[in-house]
């Protein structure tokens, strides 16, 4: 289901046939109705009946134009019900012709009272003419010929009239409303669920003609006078479907916003991948959910945030580029449907667009408020070929943004924990878990005068099949997925269970282990660290966890709480990640943390970017200004252990040093260092030379 460009001809094909359908359906109905009415001037036939009959119908049909006209009600899927069981009554009595021109009374003047709707009411009234046409040959069929000079006339309008009445019926009701489906719906596309409420409706209508116009039918022979009361039932027969039409749109409709709901939302999503299947182009869904709208409801109430939502949803209305269509899913969601997109940037500058447009200030009973919003876009066919899916994704790249706090986020396979492959994965890791198949690997952080300051623990695992998972890949499903507290208490557990180890051979090196948002907010965290500390007689000091700022967007109080009950225990915390969020500074203030990590993206071109050098070199200032170590991760050459250790860094972790080695590795690396600490090769090499040089010439060493 990829664009192609075999699918241009027959877009462009489709794009002909459907606007010339209505016009087809004009002409046709125009050349009908000239015949008819040529035929029957030709024959002499009246067009009309007279007498107190025609009198009687005129007078009914007018005060049927005149509610609807009063009323201003709309031909909703081509026209009344009143005035279609008045048009059969007169097509069972006498013939197609006057049944046309009542027919053609209600639909086109109620549609000239409407000026703007002139168009439609023209194809209205041709479609109701085929419409009478086809009853007439149904009629026909079962040897029924009425005229205005030999009406119809049974020898009694009873149950054995039924079956032309019932064929009269229906052959108008397939006809006319068959056609105006065609005219509006798109080729091909089917029956969409939001359409079957007016199938319902029509079959309604099917039961009312067949049962208002036989009794018309036999009112106009018996008491004509009387014809001018059927006003009443057939009103009500109007109102019914009114009702029943206006329920039905509430259910595609938010009733705070009006704009469309999430059943409107995916139907209307079907019939553009429809399209933009055929056409060979492409259509995006796009997702927005307001940032901390929750702290508006809390803070001003309720009622408030109605009214927020309703300048919201305005702002979004006149944002809205040519052809997109929004609609609100619940809540502060909303989505925004482009049912052709160029490519996968330009829906993504449509998102960005929409995005700052409901970011400026709102006025609220004179506060000025700022909402940020987070959107997800998602593109078929790239990321799915259904509606369903194509909503899912783009929630899966909106959750993104909002952890990532990047505005807008194009989905991405890699990052979605729920597609089929990536749920496997999960229950590999689960099942890897259980097992004990995933390793613990641990890399030094040094102190520039060689002392080893600690280890890091880091994570890998080796699938039976896929081989070596990236840790990024796993961590994020387990993250995604619930089982990061599985994986973080399985972590701890190997981690604590080899520092002991070490502890019994001498190596006493603190270790250091990452933790989530997730596992800091968890209750009773800090108490089960430390009660796996004493369960494996590990002191407090020996272990260090890392945490990252974002810890506190969600819920600071209760990770202030965690983060305190840790370090009142004696656990050390370091913050991880430091320049990569967007309010570190206030952030390190408020954790309770004894050192701080500089990120590898500002290391790794300290000693050519000028820019970098400032921010670590600020960076330091300011820990150190706060009796903060630092950390710097991501070293890789001796260019940039240089410049660290002049700026005055405290430590430093990367490839220089070592990479994460198994547990086996890294004990014989501790042991090899534990008495000198590390040297860089460099380093190495010059003390060796020195040494060489200091020695009495002949001498060997062995």
């Amino acid at each position: 289901m990829k664009p192609t460009d075999s699918a241009a001809p027959a877009s462009r094909l489709r794009r002909l046939v459907v606007p010339a359908l209505p016009a087809a359906i004009v002409m046709a109905a125009g050349v009908v109705l000239a015949a008819g009415v040529l035929h029957s001037l030709g024959d002499g036939e009246p067009l009309f009946p007279a007498g107190a009959i025609g009198w009687s119908l005129a007078v009914l049909t007018g005060v049927i134009v005149g509610h609807l006209v009063a009323l201003g009600r709309d031909r909703w899927w081509g026209g009344t019900g009143s005035g279609a069981a008045l048009a059969l009554a007169v097509l069972l009595l006498y013939g197609w012709v006057p049944a046309i021109l009542v027919s053609l009374s209600v639909v086109v003047l109620v549609g000239a009272a409407r000026r703007q709707r002139w168009r439609q009411a023209v194809v209205h009234g041709a479609v109701d003419l085929l419409g009478i046409g086809a009853a007439a040959l149904g009629l026909v069929v079962c040897g029924v010929q009425p005229s205005v000079r030999r009406p119809w006339s049974p020898d009694a309008w009873d149950l054995s009239v039924l079956p032309e009445v019932l064929v009269m019926a229906g052959s108008y009701l397939l006809v006319s409303r068959g056609l105006l489906w065609c005219s509006r719906l798109p080729l091909g596309g089917g029956l969409p669920a939001i359409a079957r409420p007016a199938v319902v409706r029509q079959a309604l209508v099917g039961v009312a003609l067949v049962g208002i116009s036989p009794l018309i039918a036999v009112c106009a022979v018996g008491a004509p006078l009387l014809l001018p009361l059927f006003a009443v039932p057939l009103i009500a027969l109007d109102s019914t479907l009114w009702i029943a039409r206006a329920r039905a749109e509430e259910q595609l409709r938010d009733p705070l916003t009006g704009l469309p709901n999430r059943q409107w939302l995916l139907e209307r999503t079907w019939t553009a991948l429809d399209e933009a299947e055929r056409a060979g182009t492409r259509a995006a869904l796009v997702l927005i959910d307001l940032d901390r709208f929750r702290s508006v409801n809390d803070t001003l109430g309720h009622l408030a945030g109605d009214r927020l939502l309703l300048q919201i949803a305005d702002r979004l209305r006149h944002a809205l580029p040519r052809g997109a269509e929004a609609a609100r899913l619940g809540g502060d969601e909303f989505a925004v449907l482009l049912p052709a997109t160029d490519s996968l940037t330009s829906s993504q500058r449509v998102a960005r667009n929409l995005v700052a447009a409901l970011s400026s200030p709102l006025d609220l009973d004179g506060l000025t408020l700022v909402l940020e919003a987070s959107a997800g876009v998602a593109v078929f066919p790239e990321h799915a070929l259904d509606a369903e899916g194509l909503l899912r994704r783009a929630d899966v790249a909106m959750y993104q943004a909002k952890r990532d706090r990047s505005g807008v986020e194009l989905y991405e396979a890699k990052r979605d924990g729920n597609t089929p492959d990536r749920l496997g994965l999960l229950g590999d890791l689960r099942r890897a878990l259980d097992a004990g198949d995933v390793e613990l690997h641990y890399q030094p952080k040094v102190r520039f005068d060689g002392h080893v300051s600690g280890l890091e623990a880091l994570v890998r695992w080796v699938h039976p099949d896929r081989g070596r998972v990236p840790p990024d890949e796993f961590i994020a499903i387990a993250e995604s997925s619930g089982l990061m507290p599985r994986l973080t208490e399985y972590v701890l557990e190997t981690a604590l269970a080899q520092v002991a180890r070490w502890r019994a051979m001498g190596l006493e090196v603190p270790v250091a282990v990452n933790v989530s948002p997730r596992d800091v907010h968890s209750p009773g965290f800090a108490g089960a660290v430390a009660a796996r500390l004493a369960r494996h007689r590990v002191p407090p000091g020996a272990l260090q966890l890392e945490i990252t700022e974002h810890v506190l967007l969600e819920d600071p109080q209760r990770a202030a709480d965690t983060l305190a009950g840790l370090t009142a225990h004696g656990v050390k915390m370091s913050l991880d990640d430091f320049g990569t969020g967007y309010s570190s500074l206030v952030h390190l203030r408020r954790l309770p943390v004894s050192e701080l990590k500089i990120d590898r993206s500002f290391v790794a071109r300290l000693a050519v970017d000028t820019e970098d050098a400032e921010i670590v070199r600020c960076t330091l200032d300011l820990a150190h200004s706060l009796g903060l170590l630092v950390v710097a991760e991501g070293v890789e050459d001796d260019e940039t252990w240089e410049r660290l250790r002049d700026l005055g860094c405290d430590a430093v972790q990367g490839w220089l040093v070592a990479a994460a080695m198994p547990p086996d590795e890294t004990t014989a690396w501790l042991r090899a260092r534990g008495e000198h600490g590390w040297r860089r090769a460099s380093e190495t090499s010059a003390l060796t030379a020195e040494k060489a040089a200091e020695r009495p010439s002949g001498q060997v060493l062995n």
